[in-house]
């Protein structure tokens, strides 16, 4: 039986640890957290039923909208899964909420490792695999699955959609990081990144985040809903890039710039515009500062059959961490898309 204890994110939410064995750096792990339910309504009283069937209303409530669905959310790169606000819109609609800080990550991390490092996303299989069965023992095909991921998140889980068709109901990406920011010069840049990752995989390139992206972030944060963060797990700036862990992303984008064939129909979300944070200026407070969004969305096309993208302006990379008017746009589409989705679905 799985064991679960409270979380860091406080009684809302609980996690358990996965073991993954051991590799070169020790014991290897990941960890889900769950979001705990609202408590339910009260039900009705002897009176509100005996107006209900002078009324012939039904007796009881229908069930949420998502009753029955699971969301497995995956975070990015130097990141991991701490959005509560993110959780609560998922449960409100009667959902079961599931974060997993991948290996290496977050809650994950031990001493003596190497944050984020991997030399293959095909890895992440196993942590997800440990997910699943922790998520839902014994009821595989019994509920659905809505895969949510950001940024790395978001190609990890479009690349393991592709290989387990049918696995998932469907598949919400939030600023997927499906092509290089540099893409007109992954021919130049492509072969040095593959020597370098066979002869030195562990050197670590120049540090170029200026920590602007995390400013931009505190800059529109809502004081009545600060999230807090642990600068071990999130540093500013971000963690460090290793060769090798280069190499697997630059093969994953090489992937699905061959196309993938995810099955379930895939939501993404971006922001409208990208800023090139070289200093600081207003402008990054509105706009992603990380990737290349129009290549991302052309990118994301080839995903698989049924592909809606949502361009939202004055998004940050992480959408859902933008200000509030973007915030709540991002929001008020992704529920219009779920609705769709579980309208059309029968959830």
């Amino acid at each position: 039986m799985t064991a679960w204890l409270l979380d860091v994110l406080g009684d809302e939410f609980e996690q358990t640890t996965l073991p993954l064995g051991e590799d070169h750096e020790g014991e290897v792990v990941a960890t889900l957290v769950r979001a705990l339910p609202p408590a339910p309504p009260e039900p009705p009283s002897g009176w509100e039923r005996f107006v209900r069937r002078l009324r012939g209303m039904p007796q009881a409530d229908p069930p949420p909208m998502l009753d029955g669905v699971d969301v497995l959310y995956v975070h990015g790169w130097s990141d991991y899964f701490f959005q509560k606000r993110l959780a609560r819109f998922w449960t409100s609609q009667g959902a079961r909420f599931f974060a997993l800080d991948l290996r290496k990550y977050g809650r994950s991390l031990r001493d003596g490792q190497t944050p984020g490092y991997i030399t293959d996303l095909k890895t992440y299989d196993e942590d997800i695999a440990a997910a699943l069965e922790a998520m839902r023992p014994g009821a595989a095909g019994q509920r659905r699955l809505v895969l949510m991921g950001h940024s790395t998140g978001g190609l990890v889980l479009s690349l393991w959609a592709s290989r387990h068709p049918d696995a998932a109901d469907a598949v919400i990406l939030n600023s997927p990081w499906l092509e290089l920011q540099l893409a007109p010069l992954r021919a130049a840049i492509i072969p040095m990144i593959e020597l370098q990752a066979r002869l030195r995989p562990m050197e670590a390139a120049p540090q170029i985040d200026l920590g602007f992206y995390a400013r931009a972030q505190a800059a529109v944060a809502d004081p009545d809903d600060l999230m807090e963060t642990n600068p071990t797990w999130r540093p500013v700036p971000a963690m460090p890039v290793h060769a090798g862990w280069l190499r697997a992303i630059t093969r994953g984008h090489r992937t699905v710039a061959d196309g993938l064939t995810i099955t379930a129909p895939v939501c993404v979300l971006l922001s409208k515009r990208s800023a090139l944070p070289t200093r600081w200026s207003d402008e990054l407070t509105s706009a992603d500062t990380v990737l290349a969004v129009d290549g991302i969305a052309q990118r994301a096309l080839g995903l698989g059959s049924s592909v809606t993208i949502e361009r939202i302006d004055g998004a940050l990379h992480d959408v859902f961490l933008s200000r509030k008017a973007a915030r709540d746009d991002a929001y008020a589409r992704l529920e219009r898309w779920v609705t769709g989705w579980a309208a059309a679905t029968g959830s």
